[in-house]
C-alpha cells in the first residue's frame, strides 16, 4: 500500500471523526523513518501516555540485557535484598523468592491483583515506600503461571534495572532512548522515594510517543539516524506473545496475548503499546506502519479505539 492510499484512509477517518465528534485529541500514522500524516483536534502538547510508558521501560530492560547487565532469569529478591533488613527479609512471603524479571515483564508476578494503578496511587496507595508496600503483600499464585495486569509488576522490573545498572530508570532511558530519539527529558511521575513510575505516566506528544513503535517496526534501529537502540532479538521477543491473556472476542484487543510489556493486537503480526484512555501506538509490521492515537480522559475512548479506529482505519490498512 503506497503512502497515497494510506493518506487517503487517514484523511477519511479524520473527516469521519470530526463529523461525528469522536473524543480524540490526536492521530498520527508513520513508517519507520517519518510521520506520513498527523491530525490534531486540540493543541499539540505533551500529555500523560499512561501505561504506554510500560513499553519504554521494557525497552530499557532489553537494552540492559543486550549489554549483559541483566537476564530474564534474574530474581527480584536479589535486587531488594540490599534494601531490606534481615528481619524484613525473613518476613517475606517465601514465593517472592521465586519471582523473576521475566515474570514481572509478562504480568505474572503472582501477587494476584492490579496494584499501584493510577487512580489508587492518587489516593496514596503504596506511600511512602512502593517497594516495601509490594513486598509486604502475599503471593497468591505461583509466579509465572497466570497473567494479571498490574503496574506494580512494571515498577518492580524498573527497580531491578536500577539495581543492575546503578542508574535511575529515567537516567538510563535518557542515555539510551530519550536522547537518541530526540525526545528531550519528559515529565514523568516518580514515587515518594524518587524512583520513576516505570508502569505509567510519561508525558509526550503523539509523534514523540510513537517513536518507540517506529524503532520496533525497524527491528530496533532508529531509522532517521541509523542508530541501533535495542537488539533485533529483543524486539522479536518483546513483541511476540509470551503469555496468554483472558479470553474474549477475537478482535477485542485484550485476548490476543501479551509480550514483554507490549500487547498483541488482532491484525497479522501486530502489537501495541497501550495506555489508559486510548494512548496507543500500534505496530503493523506487514504494512510497515505505525498508527498512534491519543484520546482525552473521560467516556467514549474505548468505543473509539475498539470500534471506529479498528473498523475504519486499522482493518482497512491491514486488509
Amino acid at each position: 500500500m503506497g503512502d497515497r492510499s494510506v493518506k487517503s484512509l487517514f484523511d477519511d477517518f479524520v473527516q469521519y471523526a470530526s463529523e461525528h465528534g469522536l473524543p480524540i485529541e490526536a492521530l498520527a500514522i508513520g513508517d519507520e523513518s517519518h510521520v506520513i500524516a498527523e491530525h490534531h483536534w486540540v493543541a499539540d502538547r505533551p500529555r500523560s501516555i499512561y501505561s504506554h510508558t510500560k513499553s519504554y521501560t521494557s525497552t530499557a530492560i532489553g537494552i540492559a540485557i543486550d549489554n549483559g547487565l541483566m537476564s530474564l532469569d534474574d530474581l527480584l529478591i536479589d535486587t531488594v535484598a540490599d534494601e531490606l533488613s534481615v528481619t524484613e527479609l525473613n518476613q517475606l512471603d517465601q514465593r517472592i523468592q521465586q519471582i523473576t524479571l521475566r515474570d514481572l515483564l509478562v504480568m505474572s508476578s503472582g501477587f494476584g491483583g492490579a496494584f499501584l494503578m493510577i487512580n489508587e496511587r492518587r489516593k496514596g496507595e503504596g506511600c511512602p515506600d512502593f517497594l516495601r508496600y509490594m513486598l509486604a503483600k502475599p503471593v497468591t499464585a505461583t509466579p509465572g503461571a497466570h497473567f494479571c495486569y498490574s503496574s506494580a509488576d512494571t515498577y518492580l522490573a524498573g527497580r531491578m534495572l536500577e539495581h543492575a545498572t546503578g542508574e535511575r530508570l529515567g537516567e538510563y532511558l535518557w542515555q539510551h532512548v530519550f536522547n537518541p530519539l530526540g525526545q528531550g527529558w519528559p515529565i514523568w511521575e516518580h514515587d515518594p522515594k524518587g524512583h520513576a513510575m516505570g508502569g505509567s505516566s510519561i508525558e509526550m506528544t503523539i509523534t514523540s510517543m510513537m517513536k518507540i513503535a517506529q524503532v520496533f517496526l525497524n527491528e530496533g534501529v532508529w531509522a532517521p539516524t541509523g542508530q541501533r537502540i535495542v537488539s533485533a532479538d529483543w524486539v522479536k521477543q518483546a513483541s511476540s506473545k509470551q503469555i496468554d491473556t483472558p479470553t474474549g472476542h477475537h478482535d477485542d484487543g485484550w485476548s490476543c496475548g501479551y509480550g514483554y510489556q507490549w500487547w498483541m493486537s488482532p491484525y497479522p503480526k501486530s502489537y501495541r503499546a497501550d495506555g489508559a484512555f486510548g494512548q496507543i501506538s500500534t505496530v503493523l509490521p506487514e504494512q510497515g506502519l505505525v498508527v498512534a492515537i491519543q484520546c482525552p480522559e473521560g467516556d467514549g475512548w474505548e468505543r473509539v479505539v475498539r470500534h471506529e479506529l479498528h473498523e475504519r482505519l486499522l482493518t482497512p490498512l491491514t486488509a
